[in-house]
C-alpha cells in the first residue's frame, strides 16, 4: 500500500465490522504520515495552528495535540471516549520510511459491570514500545475513556540520546534498538510517570505559546523516557530482544482481549484461547510472554489482583463479593491471594 491510496483503503476499511469491533486503521510510518493519514478522515477537524485534531462521531469522540520538539522527535497526546468497541490498526506505507519508535504511556478508565450494583469505574495504566514497522492491535471496548503519551523517537534521534550506558550495560539498548520488529507491554511499572504526564498536559493545553514551551516541554518528555528505562528492566525482555512477526503480535492483541474480557471468571485456559486466535498453545504462550513479561494465567491473576485493589478502594462492596467478581472459589482463597500480592489482608488494605 503506498500514500496514494490510503484514501480508498480508508473508504474501504474505516469502521468495517469484524468479530464486533469497528476497525480504525491509522498509518504509523511516522508521527507526520501518522497525522496525514487522521487528518484525511472524513470524520475529523485540524486546526493547524493549535496543532490540534479533533473528532466527535458515532462511534469515538477525541483530540490529538502534537508537537514537534526537535528534528525527529515528537509528543502526542490523544484523549479518547469510545461510543462502540474499537479496533485501532497501525500499518505502514511502501512509499515513506519507516524509522520511528514509539514509547506510549496511557491511562485509561472503562467501566466493570457488577451484578446488583452500579458499573465501577476502574483505571488500567501501562506502557507499550514499539518499533518501526510493527503492527500494533489495540482493542477499546464501548465506554472506555482515557489518554495516550506517544513519544515518538527516529532512529537518528536515539542514536544520538538513547544508545549509550546511561540507563544499563553498553550495548543492550543499542541492541534492543537494532532489533527487528518489537511491541512490548509493561504494567504500571513507573511511579513519577502520572505527575510527569500531568505536566506535559499542561503544557500542550498552552495553545498560545505553542513554540515558546517547546524547551519545557522537551525537559519534561525526556524526563518520562528517563523514568521509563530506569524501571523498564524488572524483566529481561529488552535484553533478550526477541522480534516476532506482525501476525504474532495481532494474535498477542486478540489474546489479551479475551484475558481482559472475562476477568470475571476462572481463567479460560490456554487452549481454549489458542483456538480461538487460530494459533499453537505452545506458539501462544511463548509469543505472550514476549509482549507482556507475564504468562496468560500470571496476566489474568496480576489483572485480577488490581482488579479487587480498585473494587476496594472505590466502592463498599463486601469482600466475599469481591472474591466471586474476581472469579475466585472462596473468600479466604481471594483473601490469600490478595495478601501474597500486596502483602496486606483485603481488609487493612479498605480500612487504609
Amino acid at each position: 500500500m503506498t500514500t496514494n491510496n490510503w484514501a480508498n483503503h480508508i473508504q474501504k476499511y474505516l469502521f468495517l465490522l469484524k468479530d464486533d469491533f469497528f476497525e480504525l486503521p491509522y498509518l504509523s510510518n511516522s508521527p507526520q504520515v501518522m497525522l496525514d493519514s487522521l487528518i484525511k478522515l472524513p470524520i475529523t477537524k485540524h486546526t493547524p495552528t493549535k496543532q490540534l485534531i479533533v473528532t466527535d462521531n458515532a462511534f469515538w469522540k477525541g483530540t490529538m495535540r502534537y508537537r514537534t520538539i526537535e528534528d525527529g522527535f515528537w509528543i502526542l497526546e490523544t484523549n479518547l471516549t469510545m461510543n462502540e468497541n474499537i479496533l485501532a490498526k497501525a500499518t505502514y506505507t511502501q512509499d515513506h520510511i519507516k524509522d520511528y519508535y514509539i514509547l506510549s504511556f496511557s491511562v485509561f478508565e472503562y467501566r466493570f459491570p457488577v451484578p446488583g450494583s452500579e458499573d465501577i469505574v476502574l483505571l488500567s495504566t501501562c506502557w507499550t514500545f514499539y518499533k518501526p514497522d510493527t503492527e500494533v492491535a489495540t482493542y477499546f471496548y464501548k465506554g472506555t475513556k482515557g489518554k495516550f503519551f506517544n513519544i515518538a523517537m527516529n532512529k537518528e534521534w536515539v542514536d544520538k540520546h538513547i544508545k549509550s550506558d546511561k540507563f544499563c550495560e553498553k550495548g543492550i539498548l543499542e541492541n534492543f534498538f537494532n532489533g527487528q520488529k518489537g511491541f512490548y507491554t509493561w504494567l504500571d511499572i513507573a511511579p513519577k510517570a502520572h505527575s510527569l504526564s500531568k505536566r506535559i498536559s499542561k503544557i500542550l493545553l498552552e495553545e498560545d505559546n505553542i513554540h515558546q514551551n517547546t524547551p519545557e516541554l522537551r525537559k519534561y518528555c525526556t524526563k518520562l523516557i528517563t523514568e521509563f528505562f530506569n524501571n523498564a528492566f524488572e524483566d529481561s525482555r529488552i535484553e533478550d530482544n526477541i522480534s516476532l512477526c506482525n501476525l504474532d503480535y495481532f494474535n498477542v492483541a486478540k489474546a489479551e482481549k479475551m484475558i481482559l474480557h472475562n476477568l470475571q471468571s476462572t481463567f479460560l485456559g490456554i487452549d481454549k484461547i489458542a483456538f480461538e486466535v487460530n494459533t499453537s498453545p505452545t506458539k501462544l504462550k511463548a509469543n505472550f510472554k514476549t509482549v507482556f513479561g507475564f504468562s496468560m494465567l500470571q496476566y489474568h491473576k496480576e489483572k485480577n489482583m488490581l482488579l479487587a485493589k480498585q473494587l476496594l478502594q472505590n466502592s463498599e462492596i463486601e469482600v466475599q463479593i469481591i472474591a466471586i467478581i474476581t472469579g475466585f472459589e472462596s473468600a479466604s482463597k481471594f483473601t490469600a491471594a490478595f495478601k501474597k500480592r500486596f502483602n496486606e489482608l483485603p481488609s487493612v488494605f479498605r480500612e487504609n
